[in-house]
């Protein structure tokens, strides 16, 4: 039975796109159960598959999604954490590891430093001194460098531990399989059982966020944010070309996806999501 269940969901998993629309084949295979003597034995033998596919595919996605961060976190903090630590307490000058870290510090202490000045003239600090000043600009740079130490030292960290995590998973999708194959026919079954409506939402929303014509800022936000955690360099430059090329490049992608696929198995979802665009 079990082996059953496994053969009907791999074999629905690698399900192709045939000639008539997938909903077509599917109304006349609907007849043809209906019209089945044993259509009550195999609507309960398919409701078992069904069940098995999606307890199946939860467990895996928890577990792919679990494992890899687990990995993360204990590598980090029990591993490499010491490790890094040690090193950084032990060097004297490891304070940046790239050109933008340095600039972000002094913009700092000079904003500190301008705010301090301008606290002097309005009166806020009484008995002001260049001892005084000196003594809080002192202050202010050994917390920047403890600040921006650490920041360096947690950049190393999330490198050794990202690469770790992802060979985790890529280690795990290799030896499951067949786990994979379940879930990728049950991402399936689940995206093309939405109604045409639900579909064409959820294209407008996807090309909306990820290629819309406010996206550019995100993406921004999103490599700025990625640099800092591998702490690499923030190179405007390279920022402006990624978002001036990736998501024309994503745009195209999911174009010929509609064209290729989604228009021969759901041609009235492609037709309500031009209506829904317009």
């Amino acid at each position: 039975m079990k082996y059953w269940n496994l053969k009907k969901i791999n074999q629905s998993a690698v399900e192709k796109t045939g000639i008539l629309p997938r909903s077509i084949n599917k109304l006349f295979e609907k007849f043809r159960k209906e019209l089945d003597p044993n259509a009550e034995v195999e609507a309960l033998e398919e409701f078992k598959v069904a069940r098995y596919q999606t307890v199946a595919s939860v467990k895996y996605l928890l577990f792919l999604f679990v494992m890899p961060i687990l990995i993360n976190q204990l590598s980090k903090n029990f591993v490499f954490g010491p490790c890094i630590n040690n090193f950084w307490n032990r060097s004297e000058y490891s304070i940046f590891l790239n050109a933008s870290q340095e600039e972000r510090a002094f913009a700092e202490l000079q904003r500190f430093e301008e705010k301090l000045h301008f606290e002097i003239l309005i009166g806020k600090v009484s008995h002001p001194s260049s001892a005084f000043v000196n003594h809080k600009m002192t202050e202010k740079a050994l917390e920047l460098a403890t600040e921006y130490a650490n920041e360096s030292s947690a950049a190393i960290k999330n490198i050794l531990a990202d690469f770790l995590s992802m060979t985790t998973l890529i280690s795990i999708l290799i030896v499951t399989r067949r786990q994979f194959s379940i879930l990728k026919s049950f991402v399936n079954e689940l995206i093309y059982s939405l109604s045409d409506t639900a579909k064409a939402f959820l294209i407008i929303l996807f090309t909306d966020i990820f290629v819309g014509f406010h996206s550019p800022h995100g993406w921004e936000v999103i490599i700025e944010v990625i640099l800092r955690h591998f702490g690499l360099a923030e190179s405007r430059d390279f920022i402006f070309i990624f978002i001036s090329t990736f998501p024309v490049i994503l745009d195209t992608i999911f174009k010929y996806w509609i064209f290729r696929y989604l228009n021969k198995i759901s041609p009235s979802a492609v037709a309500t999501y031009h209506n829904m665009n317009e």
